[in-house]
């Protein structure tokens, strides 16, 4: 295992993520601090990092790295961004940071700071094509996406603290100052994104990353009442986010430091940031911004514990995803693969029966992998721990629908009553999802039995339909009469879900 410690210098923010790199591939992220810098605040057209904010920022950087030291961090990774790429003196500050912290910055071109957020939105994100917006305080990234690859990014050197600067956005705002920034942002995109009008036809939407992003979110989930605390691939209308833009654009200082969801340190450049985000989503004509909470930082984490996404982005992100989860937990992966071997083979045969597409597979998948998570913290209603676990994990490649469907059925796979606080849930679900979790549940449930004993030892199932009964023939390799028993402790609840009676041979 290796500690890691990624420092992003921006030109607002500057952020710290400290992870465990482990020798199988998998990662762990275990702390992560944030201050705000504001590095890029008063250069204005001679770019120069102003000593106020040198200042700070290297006070900043001094208290990372005691982190660091206390956290035991074998190796500090640092990036600088927009603020420092451009600033005249770019030498004597990062020599200065040497001078004062022993980090050695490395200032990331714009071509390579959109690749790195390539790599972390398309890596945690389940998206075929679509355009990634990554705004900071000093430039924004515009990345399109083809087929999951990178085909075309453009750096833009303005951002939400340059752009609220230029246009004297901080406090009450006018038609004429809003109407001006708009116009500014899209002649930049016009001039410097002239592949971006492809997406028009196409509807692509936006993979919104970056502070500003995950405030819209926060405000729009607290807006819309949103059940679940999850940021990460939180879909937002475009009109939505416009109407929270008309709402944000009539307010002075104080009252936006009072909107529910805005961080009161970036109340002051938020106006510019929505005028700039709507703007870019009505250009391209997007029907939603999805939020995503991996970006620079993360693929920068990807690109070390991962190598070959570097060139490839993951072929099977959900995999990846849960099999990190399965290995921080120390769980069983043999038998966790088992079981939704078997799991899916019960779901295959059934069709029939409960007429699911195949996009079901990676909620099933999902609970089969995770059933048994929750007795990392305790073996007695590990069930409801599981559930826990993984309503609170950030599983890359499910929707949040998918992913509350699958913490209900790894619920289920000990006990079948309908959750307590389902109602809580109906923004998310669906009207017909208790019936659906009640048949993927059972099959997780008869499917761990088959593997009760953690061997192997029923290799395969054959399911056959006949009148009220379906046949279930177990293919295996030594006796297993404990699994048979078991797996007909489900009967009931077999009966319930599907209108079928149970035989296990």
């Amino acid at each position: 295992m290796k500690r890691i410690g990624i420092i992003d210098l921006g030109s607002n923010t500057a952020r710290l993520l400290v992870a465990n790199i482990y020798d199988n591939g998998g990662y762990r992220v275990i702390d992560q601090i944030k201050e705000s810098v504001r590095l890029s605040e008063e250069m204005t057209d001679d770019n120069i990092l102003r000593p106020k904010r040198v200042r700070q920022t290297i006070q900043t950087l001094q208290m990372f790295k005691r982190l660091c030291e206390c956290n035991g961090v074998e190796q500090i990774v640092a990036v600088a961004t927009a603020a420092v790429r451009r600033a005249r003196n770019q030498r004597s500050f990062i020599d200065e940071v040497k001078h004062a912290t022993g980090i050695e910055l490395q200032v990331l071109s714009g071509e390579e700071e959109s690749y790195y957020v390539y790599l972390g939105a398309i890596n945690s994100l389940d998206f075929n094509e679509g355009v990634i917006m990554d705004l900071g305080g000093g430039s924004f990234e515009i990345i399109y996406v083809e087929k999951r690859r990178l085909m075309h990014s453009v750096t833009i050197p303005y951002g939400a603290v340059t752009l609220t600067e230029k246009f004297a956005l901080q406090d009450k705002v006018t038609p004429e100052q809003l109407a001006n920034i708009e116009n500014f942002v899209r002649e930049q995109l016009d001039e410097q994104a002239p592949w971006l009008k492809k997406a028009l036809e196409k509807n692509l939407p936006i993979i919104g990353i970056g502070g500003s992003m995950r405030n819209l979110g926060k405000i729009s989930r607290k807006k819309e009442h949103y059940p679940l605390d999850m940021n990460h691939n939180y879909p937002i209308k475009v009109e939505t986010a416009r109407s929270i833009y008309e709402h944000v654009k009539g307010l002075d200082l104080d009252r936006r430091m009072r909107i529910p969801g805005l961080s009161n340190e970036r109340a002051d450049i938020f106006t510019g940031a929505l005028a700039t985000i709507v703007t870019v989503a009505e250009y391209i004509n997007a029907p939603e911004i999805v939020v995503g909470t991996a970006g620079l930082r993360e693929g920068i984490l990807y690109a070390y514990a991962m190598p070959n996404v570097k060139t490839k982005p993951l072929e099977d992100m959900l995999e990846t995803s849960l099999l990190n989860e399965l290995s921080y937990f120390n769980m069983n992966i043999p038998h966790a693969k088992q079981v939704y071997k078997l799991a899916l083979s019960m779901f295959d045969q059934l069709r029939s029966l409960h007429k699911l597409p195949a996009s079901y597979r990676r909620i099933l998948k999902t609970a089969a992998y995770m059933h048994d998570v929750g007795s990392a913290i305790r073996y007695y209603d590990h069930h409801r721990h599981a559930y826990y676990l993984i309503m609170h994990t950030n599983i890359y490649g499910l929707t949040h629908r998918e992913q509350v469907m699958a913490a209900f059925i790894a619920a289920a796979h000990r006990k079948q009553d309908r959750p307590r606080d389902w109602a809580r849930f109906k923004g998310v679900l669906e009207e017909g999802d208790p019936e659906i979790i009640a048949k993927l549940g059972v099959l997780v449930r008869i499917a761990e039995s088959f593997d009760r004993t953690m061997s192997g030892a029923v290799e395969d199932v054959a399911c056959d339909v006949l009148g009220d009964s379906v046949i279930m023939k177990t293919q295996a390799k030594a006796d297993v009469s404990l699994e048979i028993k078991d797996a007909l402790t489900s009967s009931f609840y077999f009966k319930r879900a599907y209108g079928k009676n149970l035989v296990i041979l």
